[in-house]
Parts: C-alpha cells; structure tokens; sequence
C-alpha cells in the first residue's frame, strides 16, 4: 500500500469548507424532498399502508449499507467522482416523482409501487454518494472546531428546508396534493448542487492494496467503536421511527391537513436552526459524551408527551412545538455523535471508520421504521377514530427507549486509556 497523501493546503481546505457549507442546503434540500417527509405525506395521499410509509422512511438509513461495497472502488476511483456519478443517478431516478399528478391517476396499487420505487432508487443514489461526503469534510477541518463547523454546515441547510417547506405550505393550501411542483422545484435545486460538488477538493486515500469488505467489519470489533454504534444507531433508530410515524399520526388520527402536516415539517427544521450552533459550541466545549446522554433522555420525554397529552392538546401549535423540541435535541445529538465519530477515526485513511459507522447506524434506522410500521398495520383497528391509542401506546414504547439510548456512553474511561483517546 502506498504511503498516505499529505494534508491538504490550507487554501484547499478553506475552498473545501465552503463548497460544503455552499452547496449543502440544496443538496440537502433535493435529499430531504425526496426520501423524508414529503415522500410520508405522498404516500399517504396515496393510500399507502403503515408498512408501506414504514418501508420508505427506511430506505434513506438501510441502503447506507451499499457503503460497503463502494469503499472498495476507493483506491481506484476519486472521491469526488464518486459523490457525483451517486448524485447524478439520484437526480435520473427521482425524474418520475416530477410527474406525481400523472402517477397518483394511475391505479392506487401500481401508483404506490411506482412511487417506492422511484423513491428507492433516488435513496441508493444518496446513500452511495455519502460514502464519500464525510470523509472529503474530514480532510477540510480541526479537531477542535468540528463541532461548529457541523453546526453552521448544518443550520444553512436547515435554513432552506424551513423556507422550502413554508413555501410548500403555502402552495398546497391552494393546490391540495399537486405535491409534483413540489418535487420538480426540489429536482432544480439537486440539478444546482451539481455545480458546486464537482470543484471540491480531496486527499486521495491510500492508494495499491484493495479495501475489504471484511477488514472495514472488522473494525467495529474495536470496544469504542462498538460502543458508538451501539448509542448512535439505538438513538437514530428511536428517532427516525419518531419522526415518520409522529407525521402518520397526526394525518390519520389527529386528522390534520397536508399543508398543516408540512407546517409540522417547518417546525422540526426550525428547531434544528435555532439550536444547532449552539449544540456545535457545547460540544465543542463539554465534548460529546454528556451531549449524548442528556439529548438522548430529553428527547425521550419529548414523544413520552405524545403518548401522555389529553386529545384536546393536537392543535397545530401544539404539534409544531412538539416537533420543534424533537429536532432542537435531536440535533444535538446528531453534532456529538459526528464529533465522536470524529475523535476514533484515524487522519490517514478514514473513510473505512466513516463508513463503518454509518452503516451500523443507517442499518439500524432502516429497520426501526419497517419494523413498527408491520407492528401498526396488525394493532390499528379497521375504524381510524379507534387509532389514537394505538399510537398512545407506541410512542410511550419509543419515549422509554429512546430515553435508555444513553447506556453505552457509561463507562468508557477505561477503554479509552487502553486506547489512547
């Protein structure tokens, strides 16, 4: 194996920094549109089943697993090529979604499956592309600052999901499910990122001997390593299911519009806004640990409040508050699991620790959501005036696991002398 490249300049990792932070919120936005809420809300007008909402809330997590075969392209192949052949595929398959009006004339069934088709397909495409993205953001930044770069890197693409889904309220309020501008709008926005990605620089990893498959697994055997996975994909788990069926409820048993169920969307990324630079601060600061644990058992209270709040409560400020306290903590600990993440990756090769991580974690969140969705298809009543609570019961579930996600952090001073951390 050849010797590995040198660090960038610090022109190359400023022009890095910025291409990141300047294309995200598009690229982000073309990725939320097409593989999170909005899909939820089409596929409900759809007359999609739990199971089938459930299966495509987990396509963007599980196919993370196709990180795996990709690193092996990576001694051969340049990162960036890589992150914009994925984007470009993901723009070609996400092309029929632009014509949603004429799909959703089409019979309900061949409708739906179309529509999850496309929706896989365009989350294959993501999915590879970040096999990349973070480790090209390792190469740009200090240790000591990751936590606020992630913070303003992400509050930008928050920023323009807020503006995206409040102009999306506002549309269909006055054009009911003409959820094809929508995605045509976003489609634009994924065809402009394109521009950006294709100039950011990389540090090659190192080149001669072929990545394994088998030797990147390996490495979650390291004790640290498996017990941020073990937080990490616990968490997203509990909060990916949250987030998909928190929106389920409140269009089908709350019995709110499509446009106040974006309206609910704007509120989760406003609450990402308000908090993730801050969150990037404390991290900094305090270090990911404590984050981790107090953002993991506050979010717990946060969808205990969905199971314990009296039906009268689900006004649509009621249910935007509630959003916007779900993402506030979940940002937090999405910063301190990528600083942690961070801290056990080693500077000369880390796209197999990256990768590593992310498929345990996406895995684990894209099973969470087909896994309840079955569980929901079978408890719900045919009636859905009985389904209140059914969903009760499940977020009261979800609240005391997400709350014990926390666990894995404990105990870790010893592993991380023996480790060198």
């Amino acid at each position: 194996m050849s010797a590995p490249a040198p660090p960038l300049e610090e022109r190359d990792r400023a022009r890095g920094r910025f291409l990141a932070i300047a294309s995200h919120p598009a690229g982000n936005t073309f990725r939320h549109v097409f593989t999170q809420q909005l899909p939820t809300l089409a596929l409900v007008a759809l007359g999609a089943s739990e199971l089938q909402v459930g299966l495509q809330g987990s396509f963007i997590f599980a196919f993370v697993a196709l990180q795996l075969p990709t690193l092996r392209a990576l001694p051969h192949v340049s990162k960036r090529s890589i992150l914009v052949g994925a984007h470009l595929f993901a723009l070609a398959t996400a092309l029929p979604l632009v014509f949603f009006d004429q799909l959703a004339a089409l019979p309900q069934s061949t409708a739906v499956a179309l529509a999850q088709l496309s929706f896989a397909l365009v989350a294959i495409g993501h999915c590879v592309g970040e096999t990349v993205w973070f480790p090209l953001l390792y190469a740009y930044l200090d240790r000591e600052n990751t936590g606020r770069f992630f913070g303003v890197l992400r509050t930008g693409w928050h920023l323009a999901l807020i503006l995206f889904f409040a102009a999306s309220q506002w549309w269909l309020a006055r054009h009911p499910g003409d959820f094809a501008s929508l995605f045509a709008f976003a489609w634009g926005l994924g065809l402009a990122r394109t521009f950006l990605i294709v100039r950011m620089p990389e540090r090659r990893e190192p080149a001669g001997e072929r990545v394994r498959v088998r030797d990147a697994l390996a490495l979650a055997r390291a004790p640290l390593l498996r017990r941020y996975l073990a937080t990490v994909a616990w968490g997203h788990a509990c909060r990916v299911t949250a987030t998909v069926f928190g929106l389920v409820m409140i269009r089908r048993a709350v019995g709110l519009s499509d446009g106040e169920a974006v309206g609910a969307s704007i509120a989760f990324y406003a609450g990402g806004l308000a908090s993730l630079v801050l969150w990037g601060r404390i991290v900094d600061r305090a270090g990911a640990l404590p984050v981790l644990r107090i953002t993991a058992v506050g979010t717990g209270l946060v969808l205990a409040l969905l199971a314990i709040a009296p039906a009268s409560a689900f006004s649509v400020e009621w249910i935007a508050l509630w959003f916007f306290g779900l993402s506030a903590l979940s940002s937090g600990f999405g910063v301190a699991d990528t600083h942690w993440l961070f801290e056990l990756t080693p500077a000369e090769a880390p796209a197999a620790t990256i990768v590593i991580g992310a498929v345990g974690v996406g895995v684990a969140a894209g099973v969470a959501p087909i896994v309840a969705g079955a569980a929901l298809d079978v408890l719900l009543p045919a009636d859905p005036a009985g389904a209140l609570p059914v969903y009760r019961g499940f977020f009261a579930l979800l609240a005391g696991l997400q709350a014990l996600a926390c666990l894995p952090t404990f105990g870790l001073a010893g592993l991380r002398e023996r480790s060198g951390l």
